[in-house]
């Protein structure tokens, strides 16, 4: 049984039958046939799609964002803020898909030669409750562009949002098929991975599911994106403006209850600046308003489920019993719903499980370094590489740092952030591939050589 369950109060909402092997071969069918009509269509009569899809999330934006806060504890504001993100990146790619995937003429003395981009077909997103909405069409606005299909297999705990985004795709009017939502139990994605009418797979998730889809995609040769697991390093440098950088970690990583792959999760910082900062941070971090959701007011929801707070809950034990000092929260409140409170842990160091883990969810982790050199050292000294913010006055050395930082994005000055005009994604146990941009919209394509001879 899949079931929808409010976090905030532990309430049921809805509960649905997983799908029988019949009735998803009979998805997988449409959608196959769908896809193969829609890649026949020239881009420029696909986009319109985009920018209908675009509409009906703005229209329904109210809505949508309710939806999420009801079924996986966002602030509504930042839920709102979510359907216009999916409306926006719907937008930029209908602008710009057609000169990303133009032909790409290349030179050649005695042929006509040049490189096409064609859709491989039927793509599988395997997705997470975080972004329920965004997670899905950062990836769809770009496939259904470049001419494939998309299925999705959304985590379990979002089956609303899940029907949903399948809902807004249908109304813009895409063809009956194309894109479609499964309600299955995970033990049946092995499955869809290896079904000959899905040509490739994209996950958003943990590392350890990244690697059973990995190996399960590899089994079949088929093309893979993987958006794992971050413990994103947030340097703060002596030169840096300590209140500034303060006040844009507290957002960094405290947005979405801290629930993020992309959330700063260590802050590194010079010991000369340390106790500027954490006493900002602090103070920041602990007139966050929490509780209820659906309050505009509220900066801080339940976290998604009682189990991930239970894990986090006992990162913060083993970090305190390790020797990182609690400066905020830390304690599980009293009360209905899986509500976790901002918490700082300062005087972290490698070896405690705020450090060398990801936390996931509303606790930071502050470690105080002698100089930039540790800093940067410290920040690489994960298995994991999605995303960095460095903080500091000098520009110069930023950009050299830039280039010795290990991760998939580098902002300076700033919160790292996903925008649909750069390329999203990580390395090492972050995973592979990237989204956003115009390498997001090539993953799913075939790169084509096309060489054209003389007539006889």
């Amino acid at each position: 049984m899949i079931l929808s369950t409010d976090p905030a109060t532990g309430t049921e909402l809805a509960r649905y039958s997983p799908q029988s092997p019949q009735e998803v071969d009979g998805v997988l069918d449409a959608a196959a046939e769908a896809q193969a009509a829609w890649r026949r269509r020239d881009i420029t009569e696909r986009t319109p799609l985009l920018r209908e899809m675009a509409r009906v999330l703005r229209e329904g934006r109210d809505t949508y964002a309710a939806l999420i806060t009801a079924e996986m504890g966002k602030p509504i504001t930042e839920a709102r803020a979510e359907i216009d993100k999916c409306a926006l990146t719907c937008e930029y790619y209908a602008e710009h898909a057609p000169e990303q995937l133009a032909d790409r003429p290349v030179a050649s003395d005695a042929a006509e030669s040049a490189v096409v981009y064609d859709p491989l077909g039927v793509v599988l997103a395997v997705m997470p409750w975080n972004y329920p909405f965004w997670q899905f069409f950062r990836f769809a606005a770009p496939a259904l562009a470049a001419g494939n299909g998309a299925l999705l297999k959304h985590a379990n705990n979002v089956p609303q949002c899940a029907l949903a985004v399948e809902e807004v795709v249908r109304a813009a009017g895409a063809p009956e098929g194309l894109c479609r939502t499964l309600l299955i139990e995970v033990d049946q994605v092995a499955g869809l991975i290896a079904d000959p009418r899905v040509a490739a797979v994209t996950l958003t998730g943990s590392t350890e599911v990244g690697a059973i889809v990995a190996a399960q995609a590899a089994a079949v040769l088929k093309k893979q994106v993987l958006e794992l697991g971050g413990s994103d390093p947030f340097v703060v440098l002596a030169d840096a403006d300590v209140e500034a950088a303060a006040a844009t970690a507290v957002r960094a990583r405290y947005t979405n209850a801290g629930q993020s792959c992309v959330n700063a999760k260590r802050f590194i910082v010079e010991e000369a600046v340390a106790d500027r900062f954490v006493a900002a941070f602090t103070a920041a971090a602990a007139a966050l308003r929490t509780g209820d959701p659906t309050d505009p007011e509220t900066a801080i929801g339940p976290m998604a489920r009682a189990n991930l707070r239970d894990t986090l809950h006992d990162q913060v034990r083993r970090s305190v019993d390790a020797g990182a000092v609690l400066a905020l929260g830390g304690e599980v409140p009293d009360g209905p719903g899986c509500h976790y409170p901002p918490t700082v842990l300062d005087h972290v160091r490698p070896g405690m499980a705020a450090f060398d883990e990801e936390t996931f969810g509303p606790v930071a982790a502050i470690t105080r370094v002698a100089d930039a050199d540790e800093a940067i050292a410290l920040a690489n000294r994960t298995e994991y590489g999605l995303g960095a913010a460095l903080w500091t006055g000098d520009l110069d050395r930023a950009r050299r740092l830039t280039r010795v930082l290990d991760a998939g994005a580098v902002f300076v000055n700033g919160m790292v952030a996903s925008d649909p005009r750069l390329p999203f994604g990580g390395i090492k146990r972050s995973g592979y591939g990237r989204e956003l941009g115009a390498e997001g919209i090539r993953e799913f394509v075939n790169t084509k050589t096309v060489w054209i001879g003389p007539a006889a």
